[in-house]
């Protein structure tokens, strides 16, 4: 009896040592959750950014990206959203990239297919979206990961994607994995977004913007557009290292209507609400509208209302808001004085509100103190007066406060006072 009653207590704590492993892992796993590591707001390709010969249909594709938070869990997202019949994929590999870009080369060892609902092929509908099952596949911050896609029937004319990629793609006839000779292309294609499960304190920032966040000017392959050199300095910030960052910049994007790509008013939604573990929202969006506007006061007073509107229902999402200010563009045919009218007024709304949860100020970092509506001539590409080079990109990065990142203060207001 005695003997029965040792192995009785032997198995009940064995029991509960079970349950409370169980119960441990519940907890952590409930710790955890998706968050955006990279992302790309898509839009239909221009005809002269399609992808070169000989095109998708039933070849292969590898495409770069450069991660901002690491982790050891991941699912990628890929759109077909703005083309007009379906795309089959056949298969779809991540590996670890040995360049930003630069190469084709991978670390074959890190290799791991991915799987879309259990199935190593998955067909993406005309308008559609698909997200693959999570794969333990560790990354480090700032790692760069290559995306190898595998086609069967896909369209090279109606095709999905981002044309300012600032990182070589390369595109191989037929089912392979051996890129060496591929032919080179400066765009992405049907990649959404790459997401790491972190931890519940982890969380992303998404960037709304035009061309200078896109990263025009920046170097090809180098990933150093503003939002690069912000992504590092948060990572290597003790407070702040678990701040992903997602460039929703598209380059020749407006606010409100024209441009190219979805005007922000419509593609808000998908680019920064639709984007895992979103804490913070950047809006720097504006130029495009105010360089083509017939009058610029009203242009910003309607940009002012399209930020308030985001503001309201990010607000009601516990997300914060920072409004950047607009760079200088005196020099390029976007300038007037009405134009300059505009950018003053949407400048001075940024500064002033108090439905902003906090202020960047680009204007000021990057501009000419002796021509305070003109940009720094250090800082021109290509002498447009517009867009900067990569100094100008590291100065616009480096000027961001990251303790914006760390407040625990209530949300600014929803309405002006």
């Amino acid at each position: 009896m005695a003997c029965q009653n040792i192995i009785g207590d032997v198995r009940m704590k064995r029991a509960a040592l079970i349950l409370s492993f169980l119960l441990v892992a519940g907890v952590a796993s409930a710790k955890r959750h998706w968050v955006g590591t990279w992302g790309t707001a898509p839009q239909l390709v221009e005809r002269h950014n399609n992808p070169p010969a000989p095109g998708l249909d039933n070849n292969s594709l590898r495409q770069i990206v450069q991660v901002s938070i690491g982790g050891k869990k991941v699912r990628l997202k890929l759109t077909n959203e703005f083309s007009k019949e379906n795309t089959e994929i056949k298969a779809v590999e991540l590996a670890i990239a040995k360049t930003a870009g630069s190469s084709s080369e991978i670390d074959e060892a890190s290799t791991v297919s991915l799987t879309f609902d259990g199935q190593a092929s998955v067909t993406i509908p005309a308008g559609g979206t698909v997200v693959s099952d999570a794969v333990k596949f560790p990354i480090q911050n700032r790692q760069n990961v290559a995306v190898t896609i595998h086609y069967g029937a896909a369209s090279s004319t109606s095709v999905s994607g981002h044309p300012g990629s600032r990182t070589t793609s390369y595109l191989k006839a037929g089912n392979t994995t051996d890129f060496s000779d591929a032919i080179k292309t400066d765009h992405w294609y049907h990649i959404l977004a790459l997401e790491v499960e972190a931890p519940m304190k982890s969380g992303a920032v998404a960037i709304l913007g035009n061309s200078i966040t896109d990263g025009r000017g920046s170097t090809t392959n180098q990933q150093n557009r503003w939002a690069d050199v912000l992504s590092r300095r948060l990572l290597d910030n003790k407070a702040t290292r678990g701040v992903g960052v997602l460039n929703m910049g598209i380059g020749g994007n407006c606010v409100l209507r024209g441009g190219l790509g979805p005007a922000a008013v419509n593609r808000y939604q998908r680019d920064l609400f639709g984007q895992e573990g979103v804490k913070w929202i950047i809006l720097f969006e504006a130029v495009n509208d105010l360089g083509s506007s017939r009058n610029g006061v009203q242009t910003a007073e309607r940009i002012i209302e399209v930020y308030k509107q985001i503001i309201r229902e990010a607000h009601q999402k516990g997300i914060r808001v920072f409004g950047a200010t607009i760079t200088p563009f005196k020099g390029n045919n976007y300038y007037s004085e009405d134009h300059e009218k505009g950018r003053s007024t949407l400048n001075t709304w940024i500064r002033t509100t108090k439905m902003l949860d906090g202020v960047i100020d680009f204007d000021q970092a990057v501009r000419n103190p002796q021509d305070t509506i003109a940009m720094q001539r250090d800082f021109l590409f290509e002498n447009d007066w517009l867009h900067l080079n990569a100094k100008g990109y590291e100065t616009m990065g480096s000027c961001i406060d990251l303790s914006l990142f760390t407040k625990t203060a209530p949300l600014a207001a929803d309405e002006e006072e």
